[in-house]
């Protein structure tokens, strides 16, 4: 039975088979308090801890029924559907979007027949004043892109932020980080390379701009040294200890989306990326994840495909 409900029971960081993570979900971050004091109704990371050990959830009725309504508003049955964005990756502000990602199930008559249902659904809509962006992929296209080393797809599979699953969506989970290599390095890397290129010809850099190059790069990082997936920045400083990463969660919940860094600091920020990426680059062959993705989970991706295929006939 498909469930919609926030978040989930496991924890944030979900472990490779290489390397499964001690610490459980009882870690919290000092920066957290100013999130949630900057935005009572930001889903920040605190909040998601607290509401994975209570077992139960303390989102507004309000955001609640307001993600509801974008669920119905869905052509094909779903995978799943998770939120990303700032909200999964620490750093959300009053003003921030709602980044909502998953999986759709296209009939079997739409991918065999000669009309071919729209692999992936784009929207971007204001909701009672909540700007929404959604994007959805049909399962075949996810678990393609999956195999094909999109770190959107694996941090959108595993985000802890859940609107909507399935059976199906615990089964994807159960095989898709053992489809992780270490050339998803590659995705993290050129990610960080077009936010540093646009970095260079925008000037002043937002905030959020450069909290997200910071996130992309040591989310990269941890992957490649642990085998453990973390998207969000304010864990990932606990193992990185930035001061400058510190400084900006700091200032980003008050800030907005909009506010911009002193000129006169990006150049430094700028330094410190480019070290970070050359450490991503050389992490790769030094990397615990294999080379190669398990073949019995693919094996295993194949089969419920064909599952999820044949439930619509």
């Amino acid at each position: 039975m498909a469930q919609a409900f926030w978040p989930p029971g496991p924890a944030w960081a979900i472990a490779t088979r290489h390397k499964q993570s001690g610490d459980g979900i009882a870690r919290e971050s000092s920066g957290t308090a100013l999130l949630i004091e900057a935005r009572k109704r930001a889903f920040s990371f605190l909040q998601v801890q607290r509401m994975m050990l209570h077992g139960r959830s303390n989102m507004l009725d309000e955001e609640r029924e307001r993600l509801r309504t974008v669920l119905a508003r869905q052509r094909y049955p779903l995978l799943f559907m998770t939120l990303s964005g700032s909200h999964l990756y620490g750093f959300a502000s009053p003003d921030s979007d709602y980044d909502l990602r998953g999986s759709h199930i296209l009939p079997l008559r739409e991918v065999i027949g000669l009309r071919e249902g729209a692999e992936t659904f784009e929207e971007h809509f204001n909701d009672g004043g909540t700007e929404v962006d959604l994007v959805t992929h049909d399962v075949r296209k996810c678990f393609t892109l999956l195999l094909g080393k999109s770190g959107n797809v694996l941090e959108a599979i595993y985000s802890p932020l859940v609107i909507y699953t399935t059976p199906g969506h615990e089964e994807l989970k159960a095989l898709a980080m053992r489809c992780v290599t270490r050339y998803y390095a590659y995705h993290y890397l050129g990610f960080a390379r077009n936010r540093l290129k646009q970095a260079s010809h925008k000037q002043p850099l937002s905030i959020k701009s450069a909290l997200h190059t910071y996130r992309v790069i040591l989310t990269g990082l941890h992957l490649m040294r642990t085998g453990e997936l973390e998207p969000n920045l304010r864990r990932l400083n606990e193992v990185f200890r930035f001061s400058s990463v510190a400084d900006l969660l700091a200032r980003k919940p008050a800030s907005g989306e909009k506010a911009q860094l002193e000129e006169s600091a990006v150049a430094l920020y700028e330094e410190e990326w480019r070290r970070l990426m050359s450490d991503l680059e050389q992490s790769v062959e030094s990397s615990v994840l294999p080379v190669q993705p398990d073949a019995q989970a693919q094996a295993g991706l194949n089969d419920l495909l064909i599952r999820l295929r044949l439930q619509t006939v």
